[in-house]
């Protein structure tokens, strides 16, 4: 099934000249790559312990969620461009790619937690997921193929919608005056039921495609 990260061949192009400015100026492949991981997880630190309910202005700082998961893809994909066009591939550069991709999901997932009408379970569940799904495309390379980015519901396609969720529920703050809260309680949380559920056909995906690709 298609994925969002598709389009990445696209932005990569699209990001090559800036890419060739801060290999000029001495910028490595891991030190993007950790710099994402460190807003990410500043970013979701700071909307978990300065969020309060009872402040509508809080529900704001969500808006800040899309806006940088923009801008990690993008640091995402200047990172593997810095090391696979300027020989900057290594083992250590490996880990931190991985690891610290989990990490910044876990974390600006893990935030929403903050939101009194989402539930709990459910966002576990997506995380607990995403983590499975993960670990799935980096187990094909043990037998013998390529890491699998298969979708519908990876890296890119996640960071879209729980954009999209912030958005919603930016929006849900201002408008209970007029429409149900209850409505986006239902909408928020079926919109984890879709992504739970493309989570596990993203999974079957990668373990289906690794196992029988020749």
């Amino acid at each position: 099934m298609a994925s969002i990260y598709q389009l990445k061949p696209a932005f990569q192009n699209f990001l090559r000249p800036f890419v060739n400015r801060l290999y000029q100026f001495g910028i490595t492949a891991n030190q993007v790559t950790l710099v994402a991981m460190l807003i990410s997880v500043g970013l979701s630190c700071g909307l978990f312990y300065l969020y309060e309910p009872d402040r509508q202005s809080h529900y704001l700082g969500f808006l800040l969620i899309p806006f940088w998961m923009l801008i990690r893809m993008a640091f995402n994909a200047i990172d593997g461009i810095l090391a696979r066009e300027f020989n900057q591939q290594t083992r250590l550069g490996a880990y931190f790619n991985e690891l610290c991709d989990v990490i910044s999901d876990t974390a600006l997932y893990g935030c929403f937690i903050v939101i009194n009408f989402i539930s709990p379970s459910l966002l576990f569940l997506v995380i607990f997921l995403a983590l499975l799904s993960e670990y799935a495309g980096v187990i094909a390379p043990l037998i013998g193929q390529q890491r699998r980015y298969d979708g519908p519901m990876g890296k890119s396609d996640r960071a879209f919608w729980f954009s999209v969720l912030a958005i919603f529920i930016v929006i849900g703050s201002y408008f209970t005056p007029f429409i149900p809260q209850t409505l986006f309680n239902y909408s928020s949380n079926g919109m984890l039921i879709i992504i739970s559920i493309l989570l596990v056909l993203t999974i079957y995906n990668r373990i289906k495609n690794a196992i029988l690709i020749t």
